[in-house]
């Protein structure tokens, strides 16, 4: 499905989406992902099952206000010990299916947030 076909300059958006892959700026990748308004990275992360308080501690040093996780094509919650230091910290935390997590961080970006969200592959 395709987002929007707005072209922005100087920061990351998510244009497409599907069954096992996102697109970023016209980019596609299929594997999981840590993005932010203006950095992409893998993230390790092969299954929702693998997942472990390490994955979420590697957002920290991104200083967001709010992480997005998209878990995949189903929402599916992550138990709050995986999070617990992003609570301490302060930081928000929302679990989303991807296409919806992709939803939410475009908007929260074109309002300037501090938003990052971590994508299980899609």
């Amino acid at each position: 499905m395709q987002l929007d076909q707005t072209v922005y300059i100087g920061k990351n958006y998510f244009t497409h989406y599907g069954d096992g892959y996102v697109v970023i700026n016209q980019t596609c990748y299929n594997n999981g992902l840590i993005v932010s308004p203006n950095h992409i990275e893998v993230w390790p992360v092969d299954s929702f099952d693998d997942l472990n308080t390490g994955h979420f501690t590697i957002l920290i040093p991104y200083a967001p206000e709010i992480v997005l996780f998209g878990s995949g094509r189903t929402l599916r919650f992550v138990h709050p010990s995986l999070t617990s230091e992003l609570t301490k910290l302060g930081i928000g935390f929302e679990m989303m299916d991807t296409k919806a997590a992709c939803r939410t961080f475009n908007l929260l970006n074109q309002t300037e947030r501090k938003v990052l969200i971590a994508l299980i592959n899609p």
